[in-house]
């Protein structure tokens, strides 16, 4: 199936299986290896994207049902050489150890604060449920996303 994907501002011309996982595409055809493969069954987050400003499980995710929709990838989010200031944020509070969890996180907090730009404590724990941090950074990630928010100002 031939498939047109519009990632990080840029389109590109596939010719993929229409089942084919989008992680996979991104992953493997289109070399944007931020996004995470965790789980596999789209209960961990670390391979969370955004697809028309939503959070989805690109693990989950047929690449067919992101045809001519807006994917945002973690690579997709820096300008100019910048970081964003959800990413800065999560760079200032080390709210990771390992990492490999931290894109879909980042990319959770971008959806949570476009919704929301300034949520409570509690809101931003319920709107990073189901992002998994197997290091236990919970603290350090909520502190991260009251900085951005603070940044939105």
């Amino acid at each position: 199936m031939s498939i047109n994907l519009i990632v990080n501002g840029a389109s590109h011309q596939l010719d993929v299986p229409d089942d084919e996982p989008l992680l996979s595409v991104l992953r493997n055809r289109l070399d944007l290896t931020g996004t995470k493969y965790g789980c596999g069954e789209g209960q961990c987050g670390a391979c969370t994207v955004l697809l028309d400003g939503k959070p989805i499980r690109s693990c989950r995710t047929p690449v067919s049902l992101a045809a001519g929709k807006i994917i945002t990838t973690i690579e997709g989010l820096e300008r100019d050489g910048r970081l964003h200031p959800v990413q800065q944020a999560f760079l200032d509070g080390e709210a990771f150890q390992c990492g490999y969890c931290t894109p879909g996180m980042i990319m959770g907090a971008m959806a949570l604060l476009n919704n929301k730009p300034h949520p409570s404590e509690q809101e931003i724990a319920r709107g990073m449920q189901g992002h998994v941090c197997r290091c236990g950074t919970y603290q350090r990630i909520v502190a991260a996303v009251q900085q951005a928010a603070a940044a939105n100002k």
